[in-house]
């Protein structure tokens, strides 16, 4: 399948997940818009590589995604965005009662209401163009729960709610909104902690990833950036034209439970 003369942006996108839709993406033929927080060199240097290794347009903006201002400005600064990818996020990990409130409110900004500014600026862009797609990456959490993650799991149950709606509102334009939900997915991120989970729990590198990070993954194995790389480029395809308001689980039968 092509996405020639299409462009995407996602957020979140100069490492792990992000990154890696990026990369699928770009090979599938569409011009990418790259994004994180930072500005650096280093930045402006993975849009260059990406664009010199499939020959697509690729640029680097910067925007923080805690901002809705910036949110919006980042859609403006893209001039075109067919294929929009929600994918900015964070995490923190503490009890309900001592959840500090700027993490709360962190978490919620960047995991959910820059979904909601990045969709209602680029809607207009979608209708003007006749055509769009808004996948929004949720995760196992936006239909499942665990403890510690209050502010996470509320924002990923959150993304979904959003996604339907968006879903509802254009459903009889030829504009499609849909979440998928990842369980764990081996980034860089991810691979740091293997070695120091290994020395806390005296195991195998094999015996931490099935029995401590992979706990409630049945299949045992990690997702890969490229196999949700993948399901994003489907989405985008004619295929998935008349897939609309649902979510799509990469997350080795976790959902399953």
């Amino acid at each position: 399948m092509t996405l020639k003369g299409k462009t995407a942006v996602i957020t979140g996108s100069n490492s792990g997940i992000g990154l890696g839709i990026a990369w699928e993406m770009a090979k599938a033929g569409a011009d990418i818009v790259l994004n994180s927080f930072t500005d650096s060199a280093d930045d402006h240097a993975l849009a260059a590589d990406m664009a010199s290794d499939t020959g697509v347009m690729v640029r680097y903006i910067q925007a923080d995604m805690s901002n809705g201002a910036e949110c919006r400005k980042l859609i403006d600064a893209a001039g075109r965005c067919d294929i929009l990818i929600n994918n900015a996020g964070i995490q923190h990990v503490a009890a309900i009662d001592a959840f500090p409130m700027e993490k709360w409110d962190a978490i919620i900004a960047i995991n959910l209401s820059s979904a909601f500014h990045t969709t209602a600026a680029a809607l207009p862009k979608m209708r003007q163009a006749g055509w769009g797609r808004v996948i929004n990456i949720s995760s196992a959490h936006g239909l499942t729960a665990s403890p510690y993650k209050s502010a996470y799991i509320a924002a990923k149950h959150g993304v979904i709610g959003l996604t339907k709606t968006t879903a509802l509102e254009t459903a009889q334009e030829p504009i499609t909104a849909n979440a998928i939900c990842p369980g764990y997915v081996l980034t860089p991120l991810v691979e740091a902690q293997i070695p120091d989970t290994m020395k806390e729990y005296d195991m195998s590198r094999e015996d931490v990833i099935k029995n401590v990070m992979l706990t409630r993954q049945p299949s045992k194995e990690f997702a890969t950036v490229e196999q949700l790389g993948g399901t994003a480029v489907f989405l985008a395809s004619d295929a998935a034209a008349q897939i609309t308001g649902t979510t799509i689980s990469v997350d080795g039968g976790w959902t399953a439970l």
